[in-house]
């Protein structure tokens, strides 16, 4: 065999086990037939046992995963944590029910909700336990950057004059239920032919902090098509209504060094056509472009750097009427923004398709499914390097990603 062809393959194989080795700066947190896993290097340990495990989540020095148990019907969920430091997992407080839970982006505490109660961990032994009561009346939260704060909705009603607007609160992490401490952000006016939602949820900060991003949440059956995606200020003087989309919260980021949103919009439940990308510029008045081409749609996103967007992309399927809805099989493709070429950048087999994109540091990973199963598994790619290879075989769904 020729030098030349022994250097090309040892070059690709080179590339290839360069992604899959230990050197990748990364640690995951994982679900595999419903137990907790974590990978760190080139070892995978299994964390829990007997559970049904949803949503787990890195506080943010990574020393600690929130989870779910739940049960494989969806009608019970309790807060769990791992102390990777202590090796155990424990309940921070007795049987809390919860569906919603977000750490705080600067220390080790967690914010739930529990009904329509807003509450946020104390700490024991160096680690969240036990809580503490902040807001009554709360369907949707989020920490402000700076940890101590937290933006937080109620819910609309319906009243014999109409929909009650949605008010958006600006409220201390240590309320401890004084109203009093609850600064009104923004009331949202309802109008079911104009801006039409129930709850807002899914708040999404800026890179500077300066605006936030959420998602609208109308009556059941209107929410399965069409979902009102607005931004706000952080000091609650401006609003703005950006566009219709579905409801799935990786479907808008932010950019990661300017105020541009970017969003995957259209309205119809059924992913078959009318899904767009879009990159609204929060700052230019009514500035937005998009960037999918005709005859086809764009199902997830990803920002990779601040001029380059990934998306999840596959032709348009206008044939279909009726029937099991058909797969729409997805391909990953790089956008670069400056330049406006777009291309192709993950090709799977006959039968799969690749999403889920995440950008972590200099790594882009993504899931790659079978039509055939519910399993996937985790790709990862240098954003120097062409080949890809894979990270973690045999998950359940999207992993949590921490950087080292």
């Amino acid at each position: 065999m020729p030098i030349k062809v022994l250097l090309l393959m040892f070059l690709f194989l080179s590339q290839f086990l360069s992604v899959t080795k230990a050197e990748v700066p990364l640690k995951a947190a994982f679900v595999r037939d419903h137990q907790l896993w974590m990978k760190e290097g080139e070892q995978e340990i299994q964390l829990t046992k007997d559970k049904y495990v949803y949503s787990p989540k890195w506080s943010h020095d990574g020393r600690f995963i929130a989870y779910l148990d739940g049960d494989e019907h969806g009608k019970k969920y309790n807060l769990w944590i791992y102390d990777t430091k202590r090796k155990e997992n424990y309940e921070p407080y007795t049987s809390i029910e919860t569906s919603s839970f977000t750490w705080s982006p600067v220390e080790n505490e967690l914010a739930y909700l529990s009904g329509w109660v807003l509450n946020v961990t104390k700490m024991k032994d160096d680690r969240p336990y036990g809580f503490e009561n902040v807001s009554l009346g709360v369907s949707g939260f989020e920490w402000y950057p700076n940890g101590k704060e937290l933006i937080v909705s109620s819910s609309s009603n319906r009243l014999p004059t109409g929909w009650s607007p949605i008010n958006v609160y600006r409220i201390p992490k240590d309320m401890k239920l004084n109203e009093k401490k609850a600064k009104l952000l923004y009331s949202i006016p309802i109008d079911e032919n104009e801006l039409f939602a129930v709850d807002v949820g899914d708040f999404k900060w800026s890179h500077n902090g300066k605006w936030v991003s959420f998602l609208g949440t109308p009556t059941p059956s209107w929410a399965m098509d069409s979902n009102p995606l607005c931004v706000l200020s952080s000091d609650g003087k401006v609003f703005k209504d950006v566009g219709r989309m579905l409801g799935f919260s990786d479907w808008f980021k932010w950019a990661p060094q300017a105020s541009q949103l970017a969003y995957i919009s259209g309205e119809g439940r059924f992913f078959v056509e009318n899904k767009s990308m879009k990159i609204a510029d929060i700052e230019a008045a009514a500035k937005q472009v998009e960037y999918t081409p005709k005859g086809f749609v764009d199902l997830d996103l990803e920002w990779l750097s601040p001029s380059k967007v990934v998306v999840a992309r596959s032709q348009e399927n206008k044939t279909w009427k009726e029937g099991p809805v058909p797969k729409m099989f997805t391909s990953l493709y790089e956008i670069d923004l400056r330049s406006g070429t777009q291309n192709q950048i993950t090709s799977p087999k006959e039968n799969e398709l690749d999403i889920d994109p995440q950008a972590v540091g200099f790594y882009l990973t993504w899931l790659r499914n079978q039509d055939n199963t519910s399993r996937s598994s985790v790709w990862i790619k240098h954003y120097k390097q062409k080949v890809a290879g894979i990270w973690i075989k045999n998950v359940d769904s999207s992993p949590a990603i921490f950087k080292n």
